[in-house]
């Protein structure tokens, strides 16, 4: 493992590693909070491979569960650079690929499976894994593995896991719901705490602007964006898949090649050729969702841009986590509008810290074209209509209709005018369609 150290240039542990290695090698269960970016991953990966021994058992030994695809390849990443001098397998295990194939590689002999929950759950439903051979789990992330919606995949395989093993769970943030399964399955555990749950690192610089509107926001990120000098290597955050979509296509024209898009409507392929991309250089621009937000090491990543305020406070600190790793300088930029201003206030107070606020520069013009998500609902108007009365029967007499009678002027024109937007909203789905 020195060697190894060696080989990839580690000199310095960062707080969090060198509080964590003599723990977790004592044998307590263990629960580490720390910034993102100062090296959890490392942290529990040096003591549990200090402790692993050779066995000719083909079945694994150390479980690692993470909520990401690409956080599974990288953490598969990170132990195949330390046991480059060990005999150490290790098998990744995701979805979105076939099951034979994991099954294929697990039936051959393992010491180390890193997995996503539902994945873990079809092996070990189909008898591919046997999990009673597990002595170390570490769960990396569990809190995004509870916004993803594993929940009920989580507690299963913990219901799987012998009871006599050592558990190790580390995360930037501990939210409520992660405190009761910690209390639920691990045994006394000693917290290891490097900076408080939601702590952002001290050297992000961090600003904010108040811009009204999605075209608004598009024309000030064209704005930052031009100089490329200085934002060298930007990862653009926003809440949902379509928004991201539909800004790639309203920045790429200007961009090109610069610019890459990762959602997990994407194929596999897709996003880890994207990331790739980003990573050395292809693509000076990523947008992303929050898949983006956890556990995946980028060099140097210049800025991160909030173009969305996430609902989520926790999430914020991950993504700003994506720059400034491993003591760089890092820088964020949010763009917030009226309604986002509630989810930086929690933000704010989550971090206890006060982001300043900027000014929109003269330059970048404010639109008044809104997107149709931003269109207001106009209220149906309160008609009164009366049911219409019998008049006299006989096939030559028919009374005037109700609705013809009571609707006022200023009425017909509203409901106009209602009808009118519907059509604009109608206009516009189908042009985000094509």
């Amino acid at each position: 493992m020195l060697r190894a150290l060696d080989d990839i240039g580690f000199k310095k542990t960062t707080d969090i590693q060198e509080k964590a290695f003599s723990t977790i090698m004592s044998g307590r269960d263990v629960v580490g909070i720390a910034q993102t970016g100062t090296g959890k991953t490392i942290a529990y990966l040096l003591p549990v491979l200090r402790l692993w021994k050779f066995t000719k058992d083909p079945n694994p030994r150390i479980l690692i569960l993470v909520p990401t695809r690409e956080l599974t390849l990288q953490v598969k990443a990170e132990i195949d650079k330390l046991t480059e001098y060990m005999n150490v397998v290790t098998v990744a295990a995701y979805g979105g690929i076939n099951l034979k194939k994991h099954s294929a590689e697990l039936m051959e002999g393992c010491d180390i499976v890193v997995a996503t929950p539902g994945r873990l759950l079809d092996l070990i439903w189909t008898k591919a894994l046997n999990t009673k051979f597990i002595k170390k789990l570490i769960i990396d992330e569990v809190d995004e593995m509870l916004n993803l919606g594993f929940r009920s995949q989580l507690n299963d395989i913990l219901e799987l896991l012998p009871e006599k093993k050592q558990n190790l769970l580390f995360s930037a943030t501990i939210t409520e719901d992660v405190a009761v399964l910690i209390d639920d399955h691990f045994n006394s555990p000693e917290r290891i705490i490097s900076a408080d749950s939601g702590t952002p690192l001290d050297n992000i610089t961090q600003v904010k602007f108040h811009v009204p509107n999605f075209y608004s926001k598009v024309n000030l990120l064209k704005y930052h964006l031009q100089d490329k000098e200085k934002f060298n290597k930007v990862i653009i955050f926003l809440n949902t898949k379509k928004m991201s979509d539909i800004l790639h296509e309203n920045i790429v024209e200007l961009f090109g090649d610069e610019v890459g898009v990762i959602h997990s409507n994407k194929s596999q392929n897709y996003r880890l050729n994207a990331i790739s991309k980003f990573d050395n250089g292809e693509h000076r621009l990523l947008i992303a969702t929050d898949i983006l937000a956890r556990g995946i090491d980028l060099n140097t990543v210049s800025h991160v841009i909030n173009f969305h305020i996430p609902e989520e406070a926790e999430s914020y600190v991950h993504r700003i986590g994506r720059t400034g790793r491993a003591e760089a300088e890092g820088r964020t930029i949010s763009y917030i509008t009226e309604k986002e201003k509630p989810f930086m206030k929690a933000i704010e107070g989550l971090m206890e810290y006060a982001v300043p606020e900027i000014n929109v520069p003269a330059a970048v013009e404010i639109s008044e074209e809104l997107l149709y998500t931003e269109i207001e609902e106009v209220q149906m108007p309160n008609m009164n209509m009366k049911n219409p009365t019998k008049g006299p029967s006989g096939a030559a007499f028919h009374t005037k209709k109700d609705k013809n009678i009571n609707i006022t002027v200023e009425e017909a024109r509203r409901i106009k005018r209602r009808k009118r937007l519907l059509q604009l909203r109608s206009k516009a789905k189908g042009k985000k369609g094509r």
